[in-house]
């Protein structure tokens, strides 16, 4: 009976993940007829609502970006992936916004955290 049961738990779980993975959108769903994506268009419940990988890069690119405007040439790897999932988190909670404006968010609660004052 508890074997039953256990399998039963386990058919569940692999089916909530199977499903969930079945809708999820492909980043280049949201690409121009040239490939292109308007990355200060991109709303939150695109970034949300699409693989893992595709939302990794997405956040990775972002991160790049946003690093070579402030003429930074290094990665600090665990303080990305935590502001990375706190984007994404942010995203989820807040599916109307764009993606830049989640990150602003992100990163001024992360600098008021510090103690980072900005000029």
């Amino acid at each position: 009976m508890r074997q039953r049961t256990l399998l039963a738990a386990a058919l569940m779980i692999t089916g909530a993940f199977g499903a969930s993975a079945q809708t999820a959108t492909p980043l280049a769903s949201y690409a121009d007829a040239d490939g292109w994506i308007d990355v200060q268009a991109m709303t939150c419940a695109q970034l949300a609502g699409t693989y893992q990988e595709d939302a990794d890069m997405l956040t990775t690119w972002y991160s790049g970006w946003y690093n070579g405007l402030a003429k930074k040439h290094m990665i600090n790897v665990k303080r990305g992936k935590d502001l990375e999932h706190q984007v994404i988190v942010y995203c989820k909670a807040n599916p109307d916004k764009k993606v830049i404006q989640a990150i602003g968010v992100v990163l001024k609660d992360k600098r008021a955290e510090l103690g980072i004052k900005m000029k």
